[in-house]
């Protein structure tokens, strides 16, 4: 399914919902360039999973954690990750397969060591509609993920 958005809020509402509707061991995979919204995307699933923490985007520690919700939520940032290895090292698999929700920026990174079923968000910005447009694309692999039919603008 896509979205077309132009706001932050459009973009927060919508990770707020897929936040809402996650489940425990959801691999959320969000990829797209840099500025589009993914930290915006992330601050949305977080407050969906009722977090109170102050997110941030884990550049520099590959991962952090909040467990002030109704689950845990696991936020990776891999866009410095030169290798797999790199990323096994911190516990990949102890979070990705453990009882909160993995949220994997620029997944796109590591695809090779992601497990089959995930939800995948993309967003690209639009520049003929506008500076601020975006597309989000969020699509279901594996049917633990049919929830995203839920998700409305």
């Amino acid at each position: 399914m896509e979205f077309i958005v132009s706001t932050i809020e459009e973009t927060l509402n919508i990770g707020k919902q897929v936040g809402s509707l996650a489940k425990s061991g959801d691999i959320i995979c969000l990829t797209g360039d840099l500025g589009t919204g993914k930290t915006h995307m992330s601050k949305g699933i977080a407050e969906g999973l009722g977090i109170t923490e102050h997110i941030t985007s884990p550049t520099f520690n590959i991962v952090n954690e909040y467990h002030s919700g109704r689950l845990n939520l696991y936020h990776f940032d891999v866009y410095r990750v030169n290798d797999p290895d790199e990323i096994y090292a911190i516990g990949f698999d102890e979070y990705i397969f453990g009882n909160g929700v993995s949220l994997i920026e620029w997944a796109n990174y590591i695809e090779e060591i992601i497990p089959n079923e995930y939800l995948y968000i993309n967003i690209k910005k639009i520049p003929e509609k506008g500076e601020n447009f975006r597309k989000i694309t969020i699509e279901a692999f594996g049917p633990s993920y049919d929830y995203i039919k839920e998700i409305k603008l």
